[in-house]
């Protein structure tokens, strides 16, 4: 049976009977609704024994109560109570109240109540009674729910049983896709939200299931009313009536379930515009609809299309900012091949608005990863807008190469200038990890710190230098600090949402992913690590956004990259070819040879031009073939054109005409210039099959 709404105790559908009891447990006095409520007369009830009102096997429990009186106590109890017209005997709630002031010897006296529930033909007699349980507390209830779906089931809840059997909420179709929603015609596409009843059949589910997107055929009451907008009012539904309906929508169970019901459409209007309209269903047996009822249930329906267009507006919002945020976050995540990385983004709650979390992966020349989570203040469409601001400038700074200090430095002023027009600001981690060296610089502005869990079973948070988050004037400069890796060390970036909710601490949180990824972790796979991380948070119904990135951090084989340091000597060139030409031929790229030894001159023929000191010459085969050349300059060249008549110019021209891509980053020594080549037979961005977009994994469990 469908569940029923809440009615308080004082508007329950029942009646009352009043008896009047002496110390020898007869009734002395008697109301005059006896008929009514047991089907007796009051003279039959008079002088007998109060025990005879009661089935056999209430007597004892009667008698505990009248035994109560003595003691001057009230008690209260459920019996049966046989009527005496032969009709149904409906458990009854009895109650024993002692009384004083009875005549001298003929001991304590009390009254007796007996209440007992309407039968169904008088069950929605009393519109005070039906108006006060649909209007009073109730559309406060559900209406204190902003979604769509919860509050469409807390409406149905109240209409069943207060005022009617059976119930069901349709609305625009439209208005589910949150989409902007108009004045449409009878023709308009309706979706099913909400469907209950309290008769026991299982068929006004079965016939009218939730979720059902249709349009109602002409003909039948359901197109009258989105035609006209106004209230339907069928008293009662013959068998005939009841087969046109069901032959009309093509749909005969409908027919056989509707004969002989009294029914009323109440259409549900906000703001001058139809959203869809509820359906109520009096099943024979019970006092059929009439012009007052059809009034009240339409005031009902007015306050209930407010707090439906309430939940539209909400979800419509929610569903815009989720939007934007998803399109805002990245498309794929890239690594180095020795360098494995999962995520896992997670929207708030339902009952929470969209926010401003984000990450990244961007793989860097040099076999470098750049590992970004951030969290922007505030949810929403301003928050997801202002994320996407970040992210979009943080991601050309990561391909700009500078260092994280450096990065979230200038974050930082870009949010300050942003607080002008509205004041924002985000908490950001921002690692780059160098798989050469198994080094991991980071930096942090706010954020949480971030986990590192090593082969050996240790799992330490790490100890960042403090800063204040991005956007927030004064406080200690960003700073950086760099850690050695353990090869095969997982390392997790998240956001807060993750480790704190309103049941938990902190501090538990931490404690919480701490443990996942304790001992063993590291044999794990990643997508069971990531699954893991959110374990438990999908039921929080207040849940913020989380975002996760869990990187497997290993370091490139050593006999895939090689470095030589060459003197500032012109000669270097000619060593510098025929190094490269006997690094190739170990790596089977032979047929690189040519042009990689020109893209090699031209960088060491600039570094001994403009650079003093010593040069480094690093040949990386990756997915790609990098050559670097590292100087003690810290001036960075630029691209130019260079003239008929100019003797130099010429040299980043050539390389960035042959190569697949180049670039430069400062060192704590100088300048790195490198240039990047695509190898014949290896994709340079191979797609992970196992998270092929990052979308998959927005809900994945």
């Amino acid at each position: 049976m469908a569940p029923r709404g809440d009615a308080p105790a004082t508007d329950s559908a029942s009646r009352t009977l009043v008896l009047g009891v002496d110390g020898a447990r007869r009734v002395v006095q008697c109301g005059p609704n006896a008929a009514a409520v047991i089907g007796r007369a009051p003279q039959e009830l008079i002088g007998r024994l109060a025990a005879d009102l009661v089935a056999d096997e209430a007597k004892a429990e009667l008698e505990t109560l009248l035994e109560a009186l003595a003691a001057g106590q009230e008690r209260t109890a459920v019996l049966a109570v046989p009527r005496g017209d032969g009709g149904p005997s409906p458990d009854a709630v009895v109650t024993a109240q002692p009384m004083l002031g009875g005549e001298t010897g003929a001991g304590p006296a009390g009254l007796l109540y007996v209440r007992v529930p309407l039968p169904p033909s008088e069950r929605y007699q009393d519109p005070a009674l039906m108006r006060r349980a649909l209007m009073d507390d109730q559309l406060t209830r559900f209406g204190a729910s902003l979604d769509l779906d919860q509050s469409a089931r807390g409406l149905v809840d109240v209409v069943v049983p207060h005022y009617c059997n059976a119930a069901s909420v349709l609305v625009l179709e439209s208005l589910v896709a949150a989409d902007e929603v108009h004045s449409e015609s009878g023709a308009a596409v309706l979706r099913r939200i909400a469907v209950t009843s309290d008769d026991g059949n299982p068929a006004w589910g079965a016939t009218f299931p939730v979720g059902e997107v249709l349009v109602f055929p002409e003909g039948t009451p359901y197109r009258q009313v989105m035609e006209t907008a106004q209230p339907v009012h069928l008293p009662h539904i013959d068998a005939d009536a009841a087969g046109d309906i069901g032959d009309k929508w093509r749909r005969r169970p409908a027919g056989d379930l509707l004969a002989g019901v009294s029914m009323v459409l109440l259409p549900m209007i906000a703001r001058d515009t139809l959203l869809g309209f509820i359906a109520c269903t009096r099943i024979p047996g019970f006092r059929k609809f009439d012009a007052y009822d059809v009034e009240i249930g339409m005031e009902f329906a007015a306050r209930a299309a407010i707090v439906i267009d309430n939940a539209r507006q909400f979800s419509r919002e929610r569903s815009t900012a989720l939007a934007l945020q998803r399109s805002l976050l990245p498309l794929r995540l890239s690594a180095p091949s020795s360098v494995e990385v999962r995520h896992r983004y997670l929207p708030g709650s339902k009952l929470v608005e969209v926010g401003g979390d984000w990450y990244e992966s961007i793989a860097l020349p040099g076999a470098r990863v750049a590992l970004i989570v951030g969290d922007v203040a505030g949810h929403g469409v301003r928050a997801a807008v202002t994320m996407g601001r970040l992210r979009t400038a943080l991601h050309t700074l990561a391909n700009l190469e500078l260092p994280p200090a450096d990065a979230l430095h200038v974050m930082h002023e870009l949010m300050i200038e942003l607080g002008e027009q509205e004041p924002h600001f985000a908490t950001c981690v921002y690692a780059v990890y160098d798989a050469t060296t198994g080094t991991i610089e980071i930096a942090s502005a706010g954020h949480l710190p971030p986990l590192l869990a090593g082969p050996s079973g240790d799992t330490e948070y790490l100890t960042v230098p403090p800063a204040p988050p991005l956007g927030v004037a004064g406080g200690t400069a960003i700073e950086s600090r760099e850690f050695t890796v353990e090869d095969g060390s997982l390392f997790v970036i998240y956001t807060d949402g993750l480790v704190e909710n309103r049941g938990r601490d902190i501090d538990d949180g931490l404690a919480r992913l701490k443990g996942i990824f304790g001992p063993g972790a590291v044999d794990r796979p990643m997508e069971d690590l990531a699954k893991a991380t959110l374990a438990g948070v999908y039921a929080d119904q207040h849940r913020d956004d989380i975002a996760v990135l869990i990187a497997r951090l290993r370091r490139i084989p050593e006999d895939r990259f090689v470095s030589w340091t060459l003197p500032a000597d012109p000669a270097a060139v000619r060593r510098a070819r025929g190094l490269v030409r006997t690094q190739l031929a170990e790596w089977d790229l032979e047929e690189l040879d040519y042009t990689t030894e020109l893209l090699a001159s031209e960088l060491i023929t600039n570094a001994l031009r403009y650079a003093p000191g010593p040069i480094e010459l690093r040949l990386l085969f990756e997915r790609t073939l990098v050559c670097e050349v590292l100087d003690r300059s810290a001036a960075l060249p630029r691209l130019r054109r260079a003239e008929d008549d100019d003797e130099n110019g010429r040299g980043l021209l050539v390389v960035s005409q042959l190569a697949h891509r180049w670039g430069t980053r400062r060192t704590a020594a100088g300048k790195v210039v490198w240039c990047e080549q695509t190898v014949p037979g290896i994709d340079p961005d191979p797609v992970d099959l196992d998270s092929a977009w990052p979308g998959e994994s927005h809900h994945r469990e």
